[in-house]
């Protein structure tokens, strides 16, 4: 077979997006916060743009109806015409390279639009000094909290034990997880240390005197009854049924149990609900605090018999071209190169701020179809929450699905019933008897509460609640409620079951 180098020829298409249209798209997608911070990136790399202060005396109130213009319904995808820069065009059109008059203008009109638009909200722009003053105490007051590992170290350094003890009890605290369980068998731990397991279990049942009751045992069933012992429970009934019966107190078989112990059923029940109120993760309290803290994007309040829409503008700069590089390309006498290095960063930065004014109109434009939409929903709450899709908002609103979903996506909403999710408005839908359309979402919050108002001593099956369903009107399968059940972290009906 002969062998040697063989040159092919392939043809193959792919899409390549523009720098300009991957920026116009991170911006849409990009939650407040996050614009927030690719704004002030672009404040640093682009030293044409300024971020301009919001004028004394401008009014903060503003109808939302005066903003809209035709290019609102623009897709962000598409950059406008006018945005498409391009020199050698521009020459051929006969328009000199160097008069900036008509681009300023335009920039002037777009800063007065761009003004407009974070008026139309009562909230402030930017916050002032006295805000920012405050807000910067609050993070420099801030404390990093000890984790679950340091406690245990801090432990072991007030303890007694020897050099030798203190490396072995750094090296188990090194095994065990944020919830404080040693994930390491003894066995193993002794095969990679070289110690014997009576070395490491010696060292493991000091550790597991520590702070948090519980921590360092090897299962839940050693954690709750390292538990039991701290209070001193050990000839309690709790202590039997977690020593000799964890199997069955995991599958709640409580009358199995009750025969075990020799106890009454109205006996094991009570113990259950003590061994109920033990931690099952010692570590939980040391965890590292993962609250995220959410802006809404978009406010929406009730005025009379209709529902206000706002953008939220408090975090996004507001940018404009700096007048004294207008100034320094009036200069004849620099050369060609610094005024091409300034054409193209003013040109870059007014793309920045057109794009920033159509992101802010794009997802107005949205949140104001889906409370049209939703206007039971917000009236009433999620069981009126009423089928939507994507693509019913983007042929209203004049943009490509797939717009709206980036448009939507890790965006919130402050509307009468609380804040949520943008995205939580569009959901699948069932049809029920009487031919009206009621949403996944609603379904699952009438099951909720057909199991909240359950007898806990004959709780319902599944095919019982999809009898109940149906006598309101709503037909689905048992493996759908069965799946909402999941969803909604309900046990089956066996563990429900209270003797």
């Amino acid at each position: 077979m002969p062998q040697g180098i063989h040159l092919s020829q392939r043809l193959t298409q792919s899409l390549v997006l523009a720098p300009q249209l991957q920026q116009s798209l991170a911006l849409l997608q990009a939650p407040t916060l996050e614009l927030k911070a690719l704004v002030e990136q672009e404040l640093q790399q682009n030293p044409v743009l300024e971020e301009m202060a919001p004028a004394e005396g401008e009014p903060q109130e503003k109808d939302d109806r005066e903003l809209e213009t035709p290019a609102e319904a623009s897709d962000p995808t598409e950059p406008a015409t006018d945005l498409d820069f391009d020199p050698a065009a521009e020459k051929s059109a006969g328009e000199p390279v160097d008069d900036f008059d008509a681009e300023f203008e335009r920039l002037a009109q777009l800063d007065q639009e761009w003004r407009d638009h974070f008026a139309q909200t009562n909230l402030p722009v930017r916050t002032s000094a006295e805000e920012e003053e405050k807000r910067q105490f609050m993070f420099d007051s801030l404390v990093a909290e000890t984790s679950l590992q340091e406690l245990l170290l801090e432990q072991v350094r007030e303890s007694s034990l020897s050099p030798d003890e203190l490396r072995t009890a750094e090296m188990l605290i090194g095994n065990i997880d944020e919830y404080g369980y040693l994930k390491a068998t003894v066995e193993e731990l002794a095969g990679s240390t070289g110690l014997t397991t009576d070395q490491i279990v010696g060292v493991l049942k000091v550790i597991q005197t520590f702070e948090p009751a519980g921590v360092a045992a090897r299962d839940l069933r050693e954690c709750l009854l390292l538990q039991l012992e701290r209070l001193g429970q050990q000839s309690t009934l709790e202590y039997r049924i977690v020593n000799e019966f964890m199997e069955a107190l995991g599958k709640r078989r409580i009358p199995e149990i009750a025969r075990g112990t020799g106890q009454s059923v109205d006996e094991v029940q009570e113990a259950l609900a003590r061994i109920a109120r033990l931690e099952p993760r010692p570590g939980r309290a040391y965890l590292p605090d993962n609250d995220q803290y959410i802006l809404p994007e978009v406010f929406v309040r009730k005025s009379g018999d209709d529902y206000v829409v706002t953008t939220n503008n408090e975090h996004i700069p507001h940018l404009r071209i700096s007048n004294t590089y207008k100034d320094l390309m009036a200069q004849r006498g620099n050369s060609a190169e610094v005024r091409n290095y300034i054409r193209e960063k003013i040109r870059a930065g007014k793309f920045l701020i057109k794009s920033l004014h159509q992101r802010q109109q794009t997802i107005l434009n949205i949140a104001r179809e889906i409370v049209n939409r939703q206007r039971d929903f917000m009236a009433k709450g999620v069981p009126a929450l009423k089928p939507l899709t994507m693509v019913q908002v983007a042929q209203v609103v004049g943009v490509h699905e797939t717009t709206v979903s980036r448009a939507v996506s890790g965006k919130y909403m402050e509307t009468p019933q609380g804040i949520f999710e943008m995205k939580y408005f569009f959901t699948a839908g069932i049809q029920t008897a009487s031919g009206d359309g009621m949403s996944n979402t609603s379904v699952k919050d009438m099951i909720a509460d057909i199991f909240k108002a359950e007898d806990s001593a004959k709780p319902l099956s599944d095919q019982e609640v999809v009898r109940m369903l149906k006598e309101k009107g709503i037909v689905i399968a048992r493996r759908t409620v069965a799946k909402y059940r999941t969803e909604l972290n309900i046990l089956p009906s066996n563990l429900r079951k209270v003797y």
